[in-house]
């Protein structure tokens, strides 16, 4: 276009809005620059023995035996006693207590074993609101605290989960660092493992996101036009060809999707073994997902007729923000579940004001001392995410072909 033909009031706008964009920016940076300066890096807190002890499916004092046995990580133990336990110690435990009790390490050490395929989970909405972020990042730490290897993929590049889990994405990444390094057209196209960073949550590692995932979106197009096969595949294939490099590294991935329906999120559906549509339960919000099912039905059917295989373990609805005591939201659950019965998972994430507050500081209550929000209120938010968490983890595993 030549600006010098635009109206001035147009010229004005983009400048403004460019100008607004870049202080931004420097603002952000210099904020993180702050907050978490050039050698700092996000940690996770120590977990209490007692808490150890839940995740692993035993006793405290069988913990503490094993301590005072020298079995197993040595705990940090405080000057009052208090004994604590790392993410990383726990995991090492899991190994130990696995050993000792070979009836329960199924459930203490869950990985999945020889002939049990990887399970994709996609997190999918194409309306903002749904949770659907809030969705993927709770269940991949509620898997890694499980003891299951996982691996989150960012696809939205917005890139919420990435800041999430530690990143700037705007600062703390290179070209190519996403998965678009891994699934781009041409020569500069990466290694999956080389897009691939390790976390503070141990267990739980990350492909990151940010607005270079944009690029996918407007090279396919060119790609389709010249009609030929590229290396890496068609556009729906490239997602899960790139999983497939990391395929032996990890249990579960869960893969955020973009709040759209475009090239990136048809890779995700297609490369996902299960589907998990988040949705608020408002008459505006399921009027939404109605558009977005018909679209997607459509948009598959013509992935489908081109050799894309839509074959999925399961697809679940996940009812988010949820209001129990709200007669209207009530009745949407109620309608939802009248349409598509044991399709709706049976738990429910309730709206919290602990998962905002987590959130303001970029994490998540899974990573907070239990008094940090107030203990009524973190035991209520905790107990729905357990619930709804939980439940998908039996799905993954009746997929694997276990009984629970």
């Amino acid at each position: 276009m030549d600006t010098s033909q635009a109206p001035a009031s147009n010229v004005a706008s983009d400048a403004k809005i460019a100008a607004h964009a870049k202080r931004l920016s420097e603002q952000l940076q210099s904020l993180g620059s702050r907050l978490f300066p050039p050698d700092s890096r996000k940690t996770l807190r120590s977990f209490t023995s007692g808490e150890a002890a839940r995740l692993l499916g035993v006793s405290d004092g069988y913990l503490r035996q094993l301590s005072i046995d020298g079995i197993g990580p040595s705990p940090d133990v405080s000057s009052s006693g208090r004994r604590s336990y790392t993410l990383a110690q726990i995991n090492d435990l899991r190994r130990h207590v696995a050993n000792a009790k070979p009836r329960g390490a199924d459930v203490i050490l869950p990985r999945r074993k020889a002939g049990e395929k990887l399970q994709t989970i996609a997190c999918v909405n194409f309306k903002g609101g749904s949770a659907k972020t809030t969705t993927a990042l709770y269940l991949a730490q509620y898997l890694a605290l499980s003891g299951y290897r996982v691996l989150a993929v960012d696809l939205d590049p917005q890139a919420s989960m990435t800041a999430m889990l530690g990143l700037q994405p705007e600062f703390d990444l290179a070209d190519g660092d996403t998965l678009y390094g891994a699934i781009r057209y041409d020569e500069t196209r990466r290694s999956m493992r080389d897009c691939i960073r390790s976390t503070y949550f141990d267990g739980l590692d990350l492909v990151p996101g940010n607005l270079e995932l944009m690029e996918f979106e407007h090279e396919t197009p060119r790609a389709l036009v010249q009609g030929a096969r590229p290396s890496g595949g068609l556009f729906f294939q490239r997602v899960g060809k790139a999983l497939n490099e990391v395929e032996a590294d990890y249990d579960v991935v869960v893969i955020d999707c973009p709040p759209q329906l475009g090239y990136l999120t048809l890779g995700a559906l297609c490369a996902a073994t299960s589907l998990l549509v988040t949705i608020h339960p408002q008459m505006v919000d399921v009027a939404s997902m109605s558009q977005f099912l018909l679209m997607t039905a459509d948009l598959l059917s013509v992935v489908r007729n081109a050799g894309g295989d839509l074959r999925h373990d399961f697809i679940r609805y996940v009812i988010t923000r949820h209001e129990p005591h709200d007669g209207p939201q009530s009745q949407v659950v109620a309608l939802l579940r009248g349409l598509f019965g044991d399709d709706v998972l049976a738990a429910t994430v309730w709206k919290s004001t602990a998962i905002a507050d987590a959130g303001l500081t970029k994490q998540s209550l899974y990573e907070l001392d239990r008094g940090a929000v107030g203990r009524a209120t973190y035991d209520r938010a905790i107990e729905s995410l357990d619930a709804v968490n939980s439940e998908i983890v039996g799905l993954v595993r009746r997929a694997w072909g276990r009984d629970t």
